[in-house]
């Protein structure tokens, strides 16, 4: 499994055709304590940049994008119930939807952890 990360502070875990998407620890915890996610819906058709979905916080609303085109083929349930799961386990088990990729080309566009932790620091 290859992990990339967006200048958007979301990050992509890419398995085959298959992606998982989520924000960054980075972001949740500008974001601060999450109260709800809103995921696309399955079978969505999204584009690289596309609003996805929806992060707010206590201090703010956020849209995460599509860090790579592809199909909605699952999203995150366990978020309505608990969107707390973001700040707890951002990377892990706060994820928000997997796509089928529709054009891995896009992976080039992106940034590995090592670029993305050297990014985080110049903010």
């Amino acid at each position: 499994m290859s992990r990339y990360f967006t200048d958007e502070h979301e990050w992509i875990d890419v398995e085959g055709e298959t992606a998982t998407v989520g924000i960054t620890d980075y972001a949740q915890e500008q974001l601060g304590d999450i109260v709800f996610v809103e995921t696309p819906e399955i079978g969505a058709e999204l584009a690289q940049g596309d609003d996805a979905a929806v992060v707010e916080s206590v201090k703010a609303a956020s849209d995460v994008y599509a860090p790579i085109s592809g199909t909605v083929i699952e999203a995150n349930d366990a978020l309505e119930d608990e969107p707390a799961l973001v700040n707890n386990s951002a990377e892990e088990d706060g994820w928000f939807f997997r796509l089928t990729l529709s054009d891995k080309d896009e992976l080039a566009d992106l940034m590995d952890e090592k670029a993305y932790k050297a990014f985080v620091e110049e903010l």
